[in-house]
């Protein structure tokens, strides 16, 4: 707009000048004058829309990149995975439930925890079912399923249905679906801590052998044994789902739900990813030793301890477990590792699994010989001292390189809020055997063990032995 008004200027001055009968030569002087100050004016004007548009992609820039950032800030968060995202399937049956009935009361979370225990038939009960336990459901019938294994029992068809039983059920937010026994005892905590390794929307099956080479032999290494409890992430499950029922008559001579589970997944060309938290406790007798020389991994899962002696010697088995969940909660990742300490001045060895016992020694023993379970206990079907998938020890009959063995018996947070616990451990007299007479280490009445505790993205890390004796 400002071009059309300046030429009006400019043929206003210009009649003046004819009115006056300038000179030619004034009047050419006046065109040029004209020209030069119209080229001025060309430039400044182009300078100007350079400038112009320059700032103005500045700031469609600026704005298209300020409603990225608010596009951005309106997309949802990742959230990792938590004990909400799995739902349990817990094979069970309306004979054995009221009897076993106890092992899950002590680790399931009402209103926290999700999934069903799964009974053959309908409960015989005087009373509402308990709100402790999981809610139950009955399994679907299984008649037109085939079964042709002798000495083993029908039932292994149901319990490997409900995997599929539960998964129909259409539950919202599900990433992980774990089955296991009513018999199996879980560390939820560790559980979602295992979990959070691997994604979720991949295919997965998570979770451990049999403790005894001869259960191995028999059923497969290729498995994950029911009792210890298995994973299912959410896309295998639903492959898994859609062949299943097909797949179970073709492996009608498999004796085990869980076996009969994994010759399913092999045709999904899915193997087990093996964790070593997960324990099917094929063993008989004592597991001491076993749960004294824990792997390094989360404790995830125990079974079978109805066929066990009780974790603590002066306790019944309920209560012994009650006591280690306690000092379970109080710091879940340490449950059961393992440190080692030396007294340089008095030649000890402290064996330590945190949360549940202290092994002392009269000697200076190398971690390569603490790291190596004390066989407390025998295979499973046959009775025998092995072997099993770990290397074992025996007790030496010299009383000088055996240690004195204390217990758990209380925790108390410590550290005035700054994350630290104290552990207490006690002998018991009856479990201790003959004295070393070279040394006074039999004086010692108990042990305080201070830690920190453990976040859980510490088995993200290399893990690196902690103890503080007090």
């Amino acid at each position: 707009m400002k071009l059309p008004l300046m030429r009006e200027n400019i043929r206003c001055h210009l009649k003046a000048w004819k009115v006056r009968e300038l000179p030619i030569l004034k009047a050419i002087d006046v065109i040029s004058s004209f020209m030069r100050s119209l080229v001025a004016i060309c430039i400044v004007s182009s300078l100007s829309l350079i400038l112009y548009s320059a700032f103005s992609t500045h700031l469609k820039w600026l704005q298209c990149c300020s409603q990225t950032a608010s596009t951005i800030d309106l997309m949802p968060q990742y959230e990792e995975t938590n004990i909400t995202h799995i739902v349990f399937g817990i094979a069970s049956s309306a004979h054995t439930w009221n009897q076993r009935r106890h092992y899950s009361e002590v680790w399931w979370k009402p209103n926290i925890t999700r999934g069903f225990l799964w009974l053959d038939n309908e409960p015989n009960m005087d009373e509402p079912w308990p709100l402790v336990l999981p809610p139950y459901r009955v399994s679907e019938n299984i008649s037109q399923f085939k079964y042709t294994r002798e000495l083993g029992s029908r039932s292994s068809i149901r319990i490997a249905r409900i995997v599929k039983e539960t998964f129909e059920l259409g539950m919202e937010n599900v990433r992980w679906f774990v089955m296991a026994d009513d018999d199996t005892v879980f560390f939820t905590e560790n559980l979602v801590t295992v979990l959070t390794k691997y994604d979720h929307n991949q295919m997965y099956y998570i979770g451990g052998n049999s403790e005894s080479v001869e259960q191995n032999v028999m059923h497969s290494y290729n498995m994950a044994y029911g009792g210890g409890g298995f994973a299912i992430s959410y896309p295998l499950a639903a492959e898994l789902v859609r062949v299943l029922d097909g797949c179970l008559d073709r492996y009608a001579s498999l004796y085990g739900s869980d076996e009969k589970i994994q010759a399913c997944l092999s045709e999904i060309n899915v193997p087990i990813t093996r964790e070593l938290g997960f324990h099917q406790v094929d063993v008989r007798g004592d597991i001491y030793g076993l749960l004294a020389a824990h792997p390094v991994a989360p404790l995830v899962s125990l079974h079978h301890l109805d066929y066990l002696e009780p974790l603590v010697p002066t306790m019944t088995q309920i209560d012994a477990l009650k006591l280690l969940m306690k000092v379970y909660n109080a710091d879940p990742g340490r449950i059961l590792q393992q440190s080692y300490c030396y007294d340089l001045r008095r030649n000890w060895t402290v064996s330590m699994a945190w949360g549940y016992s202290v092994q002392l020694y009269p000697i200076l023993e190398t971690t390569k010989h603490l790291e190596t379970p004390i066989q407390t206990f025998w295979t499973w079907r046959s009775y025998s001292s092995g072997p099993f998938i770990f290397s074992t020890r025996p007790f030496s009959p010299d009383p000088c390189e055996r240690p004195l063995i204390y217990f758990f018996d209380w925790v108390e947070g410590t550290g005035q809020g700054q994350g630290q616990t104290l552990t207490t451990y006690k002998r018991i007299e009856s479990y201790s055997q003959a004295l070393c007479e070279r040394s006074q280490y039999g004086e010692v009445g108990y042990f305080n063990v201070s830690a920190p505790i453990m976040e859980p993205d510490y088995w993200m890390k290399v893990c690196r032995p902690m103890c503080l004796l007090n």
